[in-house]
């Protein structure tokens, strides 16, 4: 059985695939502008759909967390994330010191070994580390941080239930079962979607992970790097940007841009330290 016993859990997790099936886009904006508060659905139709779906989905040991569950992180109150689909240890997200390392897939040999020493670093010192799972960047930090017995969040773009990229199944499973994996995307949705539009949960997952952290780095980044919506993200909420020193020796524009807007340049992890 989903590990949804509770009646109103389950009540919400059918509000919530309700409201995502009622938007065109894949916007988590769009799903707050949307969101629905009261009980009753306004289609009975979708409601039964969605009803006979969940209950079609193998048997997983997933919950959702909601604004209204007593275990709802403060600072995600003011944010437009108000639901998550999450496996594990959901202590670890409302826990201080929660730091997001980021950055590209296709990333250089010098970026994968910026991201295996910071996230070391972070981790020794008793930081959160998050991270997306994807190729890369990411990989490299979540690996390393398991490596040296520190804690994780891993946010995924796809249904809390799914793999991607499907290299990393071993090391979603490994966060799922001894850290926290958390999604946004919602499985009914995501299920009737043409496989093209899918790819918009990724960048609204940057999103994601810019506001369950108190801060974010980004290890290496190109111009129309994903990662740049995390780094939007977090000027936008108040989240606290930092972009290594590296970055800005490329030729690339983005780091001076989000310099200006209040991100820090790291030289050295002090830097990091200093400013939280």
């Amino acid at each position: 059985m989903l590990s949804l016993n509770a009646i109103n859990l389950y009540e919400e997790m059918l509000k919530y695939e309700f409201v995502w099936s009622s938007i065109k886009n894949s916007s988590l904006k769009k799903f707050k502008d949307l969101q629905i508060i009261q009980q009753d659905f306004t289609s009975q139709d979708t409601k039964e759909k969605i009803q006979d779906f969940l209950l079609k989905l193998d048997k997983k040991d997933f919950s959702i967390l909601t604004e209204y569950n007593y275990q709802f992180p403060k600072n995600l109150k003011d944010t437009y994330i108000k639901s998550l689909y999450y496996k594990g240890n959901l202590d670890l997200l409302s826990k201080p010191r929660k730091i997001a390392i980021v950055g590209a897939r296709n990333a250089t040999e010098d970026g994968i070994k910026r991201a295996i020493k910071l996230s070391k670093e972070l981790s020794n010192k008793g930081f959160i580390i998050v991270s997306g799972l994807a190729h890369g960047i990411d990989t490299a930090a979540m690996k390393s941080t398991l490596k040296n017995n520190g804690n994780l969040i891993g946010v995924i773009g796809t249904p809390i239930n799914e793999y991607y990229p499907i290299e990393n199944k071993e090391l979603q499973d490994e966060i799922a079962n001894k850290h926290l994996l958390v999604s946004h995307v919602p499985f009914y949705k995501y299920s009737k979607q043409p496989f093209s539009t899918k790819k918009f949960y990724f960048p609204e997952r940057n999103a994601v992970m810019a506001a369950i952290s108190d801060a974010t780095v980004i290890v290496e980044a190109s111009e129309t790097s994903g990662t740049l919506t995390q780094a939007r993200a977090c000027i936008e909420i108040g989240r606290k940007l930092f972009i290594l020193n590296s970055c800005f020796e490329n030729g690339l524009k983005w780091p001076y841009t989000y310099e200006k807007k209040g991100a820090i340049r790291v030289k050295k992890i002090e830097d990091i330290l200093d400013n939280l």
